[in-house]
C-alpha cells in the first residue's frame, strides 16, 4: 500500500472539484452582469477576481479537509463515512464562504440568496462526493478482493485464535487482513495457531514487531483464561498508530455492548485510537498557538520582572531546562524559570516538596503562583506541549511509575500540558505515591477529553493562580 499516493488522489480530486465549482459560480455571477457573456466567455479569464478565487478557493477547502481529518486513514474509509464527512464539511465550508464572500456581493444582493446558497451547497457536495466516492469504492473493492491488505499480527495461540484466523481467511469479502504471524499472551508448550502462522514472539516484543513488519492492525484473540492480560495488552498497543480489534465475549452479545465495523465480516470490536474527533484536535492546536502568542505578549512585563528576580535571588542561569518525555515517548526540553539553587539534583533526580531546601525564597514564590511555568508557552508554540494535557515526567520517574501503574503509559497518547486536571485537583506530587494518586485525574481527563474539558481546566488554573492556591 502506498498511503502517500492514496492521499494524493483524494487531494487532486478535491482540488479539481473545487476548481470546477468556482468556475461555474464565477460564470454564473458574471452572467448577471453581462448578458452577452456566453458569446465572449473568454473574458472571465481577464478578471483578477477569478484568478484570486481560483487559487484560494481550493486552498480553503483543503485546510478544512485536513482539519477534519479527511486525509487520515485513507485506506480505512467506507462509503457511508465518506458521505457523512462530505455532507458535514460541505455545510460548514459553504456556510462560511457564503456569509464571507457572497452575502455582501452587490451583484447577488438582490437575488434569491436562499436559493443561491442551496445551489452552491449542492454543487460543491455532489462534485466533491462523486470524486471521493469513486476512489473509496475502488479501494474497497481491492480490499475485498485481497489486492490491498493490512499487515496484521494476531495475539492468541489456541482455539479463539484459530477460529478468528479461519473466519477472516474464509470470508467471501475479505477484510484486508494480511497476517504476518502471531504472538503469545502466555507461554504454553504448544501453540495450535503455529500450524498456520509463524511465531513472532510474546506481547513484550510488540513494539519491535510493529515497526519491523509495518503492522497496520492487531487482533486480540486470547482465551478466557487470559482475559486478565487484556488491559495491559491494549495499554501497550494504544501508543502505536495501529487499529486494535478484539473478539467479543459471549456476555457482550447478551448485554449489547458490541460495536462492529461491518455486517458481513467476522464480528470484532474495534478499539478507536482517537481520544477526540480530529477537528477538535485541530482547534485545540489552534487555541494553543493563539493563546500562547497572546500570553507571551500580555505577560512580557512579568517575564522581565521574573528574570530579574531569579538573577538577583541566587547565582546561576535564569532559565532552567530539563529533558521530559512527551507524546509517543519522544523526549523534549521543557523550560522553566529557575526556582532552585544550581546543582539542586547533584545527588540524583528528586521531587520537590513544600519545605524543599533546594528552592530559593524567590523560587518558592513563583512556584506558588506557577509563574515559573510561563516560559513553557514557547514550548507550546514549538509543538512539544499543549496548554492542557497530562504533566510531562522524566524517564527516571516514568520507569518507577510503570512498575506500580502500567496504565501510566497511556499518558503518552497525547501531548503533555502546562496544566492538567491532575494539577488543578492535586497539584505537584512530592513522591511516587502522590504521583499515582494524581494519575487517576489524568486518566479521567483522557477518558473525557474534549475542548469543553480543556476550557474548564484552563479557567480553574487561572483561578488557582490568581488566588495563590497552588500546591
Amino acid at each position: 500500500m502506498n498511503k502517500s499516493l492514496q492521499t494524493l488522489k483524494y487531494i487532486i480530486v478535491d482540488i479539481l472539484s473545487a476548481e470546477i465549482v468556482w468556475l461555474s459560480f464565477f460564470i454564473y455571477r458574471q452572467s448577471l452582469i453581462d448578458n452577452n457573456l456566453y458569446a465572449n466567455i473568454s473574458s472571465i479569464f481577464s478578471e483578477s477576481t477569478f484568478w484570486f478565487g481560483f487559487v484560494l478557493y481550493p486552498f480553503f477547502w483543503n485546510i478544512l479537509y485536513v482539519s477534519a481529518g479527511m486525509y487520515r486513514r485513507v485506506y480505512r474509509k467506507t462509503r457511508l463515512i465518506e458521505l457523512e464527512q462530505t455532507v458535514v464539511i460541505s455545510l460548514l465550508g459553504v456556510f462560511l464562504l457564503f456569509f464571507i464572500l457572497i452575502i455582501d456581493d452587490r451583484v447577488l444582493l438582490s437575488r434569491n440568496q436562499a436559493g443561491l446558497f442551496f445551489v452552491f451547497l449542492l454543487s460543491h457536495f455532489v462534485l466533491t462526493y462523486i470524486g471521493r466516492l469513486l476512489i473509496t469504492h475502488r479501494t474497497i473493492k481491492k480490499i475485498h478482493s485481497r489486492q490491498i491488505g493490512f499487515n496484521t499480527i494476531l495475539i492468541g495461540t489456541n482455539g479463539n485464535a484459530i477460529k478468528v484466523f479461519n473466519d477472516l481467511e474464509n470470508q467471501k469479502y475479505s477484510s484486508g487482513n494480511n497476517f504476518v504471524g502471531f504472538v503469545n499472551a502466555k507461554k504454553y508448550e504448544k501453540y495450535k495457531i503455529a500450524s498456520v502462522l509463524p511465531y513472532l514472539g510474546s506481547i513484550a516484543d510488540l513494539a519491535k514487531l510493529i515497526e519491523e513488519y509495518a503492522v497496520d492492525e492487531v487482533i486480540i484473540a486470547i482465551e478466557r483464561s487470559e482475559t486478565d492480560l487484556v488491559t495491559s495488552i491494549i495499554t501497550e498497543l494504544e501508543l502505536f498508530d495501529v487499529v486494535i480489534k478484539i473478539i467479543p465475549l459471549f456476555h457482550d452479545y447478551i448485554f449489547g455492548n458490541v460495536k462492529t465495523t461491518g455486517i458481513f465480516q467476522t464480528p470484532l470490536i474495534e478499539i478507536s485510537p482517537d481520544l477526540m474527533p480530529v477537528w477538535q484536535f485541530s482547534i485545540k492546536r489552534l487555541i494553543d498557538i493563539v493563546f500562547s502568542i497572546f500570553a507571551i505578549i500580555i505577560l512580557s512585563p512579568i517575564y522581565i520582572i521574573t528574570a530579574i528576580g531569579v538573577k538577583m535571588s541566587s547565582s546561576g542561569p535564569i532559565i532552567y531546562s530539563q529533558e521530559r518525555v512527551g507524546k509517543r515517548g519522544q523526549s523534549f526540553k521543557m523550560i522553566k524559570f529557575r526556582s532552585m539553587y544550581v546543582d539542586a539534583e547533584a545527588d540524583g533526580p528528586q521531587l520537590s516538596s513544600k519545605s524543599d531546601a533546594r528552592t530559593t525564597p524567590f523560587g518558592g514564590f513563583i512556584r506558588k503562583l506557577r509563574i515559573d511555568e510561563i516560559p513553557q508557552f514557547f514550548t507550546v508554540l514549538k509543538g512539544d506541549m499543549s496548554i492542557v494535557g497530562p504533566r510531562p515526567e522524566r524517564q527516571f520517574y516514568i520507569d518507577k511509575m510503570l512498575d506500580r501503574a502500567p496504565h501510566f503509559k497511556l499518558m503518552q497518547k497525547v501531548k503533555p500540558g502546562m496544566t492538567s486536571w491532575g494539577q488543578v485537583k492535586f497539584g505537584y506530587a512530592e513522591n511516587i505515591d502522590e504521583m499515582i494518586e494524581r494519575l487517576q485525574y489524568d486518566i479521567l481527563y483522557l477518558e473525557n477529553m474534549s475542548l469543553a474539558m480543556d476550557f474548564k481546566i484552563m479557567i480553574w488554573t487561572v483561578l488557582i493562580v490568581v488566588q495563590g492556591r497552588g500546591k
